[in-house]
Parts: structure tokens; C-alpha cells; sequence
């Protein structure tokens, strides 16, 4: 089989949100904790090392804080600057955008995927709003680098607008199934084509974090 397109999609390292459990939109991301900016480093090593073997032709991120503070680590390791893409961002949260997270859930009783055309908060996207929007992102990105390698730095509701875009998942699905996307992880996609002419999306990994060592401290 001859590859053509590899996407791989790298998460952020752990934020103060994350932490804290707050909403991190733009209000609330105040970017990488320590842990964070040490699992980026080392996520930076790895994807550095694959850059050197074959290079990224180019390289994404979305524009909150602990995503564009997670991309100028690897930016810093390949020598590839990245675009920031305000489509690919996270979902807009509105008025839960610096909200414990726990407050936020009980009431609306689950996390935005389990009532996915509903919002979750006044002036947020709903849950299938935010998939419609990224998914687009993604398909202008993969058609303007068919048969390239494409890295992005972003979020684990990224990882689950690509898995939903390339397995062809039907709208709500959310409502039966998810993906866990720890920090600092690498989802990957390969586009081959093999003998035949027959052109498939394989995911050849998933929440890999093989590149982090465990934290003493």
C-alpha cells in the first residue's frame, strides 16, 4: 500500500482549567500548568523526531491559550511555525465559559454530548453545532493538504470531530459512545492506497502517550 495523507492530531497539555475543573473558553483557559508545559516538552521530542524522518507539511492549531501555549513548544522542536485556525477551536461555551464544570453539568444534567442539539449554557453552541463547525475545519484542511502529512495541536472534542468526520458516524452518535483523549496524546490518521486504486481513512492509533514519562512530584 502507498500512503498518501497521515493526519495526526496532538491534545494539549494539562491546563490550570483542567485542574481546577473550569470551563476553559476564552474567559476561562489560563493556560498550561507545569505538568502541562513538561508533557508538551516531551510530546514536542517525539513529534520532532517523526518530523525529522518525514516532514509535516504543515502544521494547525486552534487559537486557545493552552493550545497556541502547547504549539509554540512544538514549534520551538520541528521549526514549523503553526496557523492558528479560529474554526478548529473549542466549542464556544458562553455564559458557562469560566464555570466550574460540575455546576455546569448538573444543570443541564450531563455534559453538552448527552443532549447534543440543546445548549448547555445561554449563548453556547450546542454539542452538534460544535461538530458541524469543526468537521468543516477539518475537511477545508485535509482537502488543502491531500497527500500530505498534517499535524494539529487542539483539543480532545477535536480528536472527536475528526473520529466522527473520517468513520462516517451518524449524527448523535455521541449519545451511545465517546473517546477518551488524555493530555499531551496523539490521535493518528493514515490515508493509503492500495493495489487495487481503493483509497481508505484507517485510524492507526488512538490517546497514544507512549512519548510521556510518569510524573514523580
Amino acid at each position: 500500500m502507498t500512503q498518501t495523507t497521515e493526519l495526526v492530531i496532538a491534545r494539549h497539555g494539562e491546563a490550570a482549567c483542567n485542574v481546577a475543573g473550569i470551563v476553559g473558553g476564552e474567559l476561562g483557559c489560563t493556560g498550561l500548568t507545569d505538568l502541562g508545559r513538561n508533557q508538551a516538552e516531551q510530546l514536542a521530542a517525539r513529534l520532532a523526531s517523526e518530523h525529522a524522518n518525514r516532514p509535516y507539511a504543515a502544521f494547525y492549531a486552534t487559537p486557545r491559550l493552552r493550545v497556541t501555549q502547547t504549539a509554540e513548544i512544538i514549534t520551538r522542536a520541528l521549526h514549523l511555525p503553526a496557523t492558528i485556525d479560529p474554526d478548529l477551536r473549542g466549542p464556544d461555551h458562553g455564559d458557562a465559559d469560566g464555570q466550574p464544570w460540575a455546576e455546569v453539568k448538573t444543570t443541564f444534567q450531563g455534559p453538552p454530548q448527552h443532549s447534543p442539539d440543546r445548549q448547555y449554557a445561554s449563548g453556547s453552541e450546542t454539542w452538534n453545532e460544535y461538530l458541524d463547525r469543526a468537521t468543516t475545519a477539518l475537511r477545508k484542511i485535509l482537502a488543502r493538504h491531500d497527500g500530505e502529512r498534517i499535524l494539529i495541536a487542539a483539543h480532545g472534542e477535536t480528536v472527536e470531530a475528526a473520529h466522527s468526520l473520517l468513520l462516517g458516524l451518524p449524527r448523535n452518535a455521541c449519545l451511545r459512545l465517546g473517546f477518551v483523549t488524555h493530555h499531551a496524546s496523539i490521535a493518528r490518521w493514515h490515508r493509503p492506497t492500495n493495489r487495487f486504486g481503493r483509497t481508505i481513512w484507517q485510524l492507526a492509533s488512538h490517546n497514544d502517550t507512549r512519548h510521556l514519562q510518569p510524573h514523580h512530584g
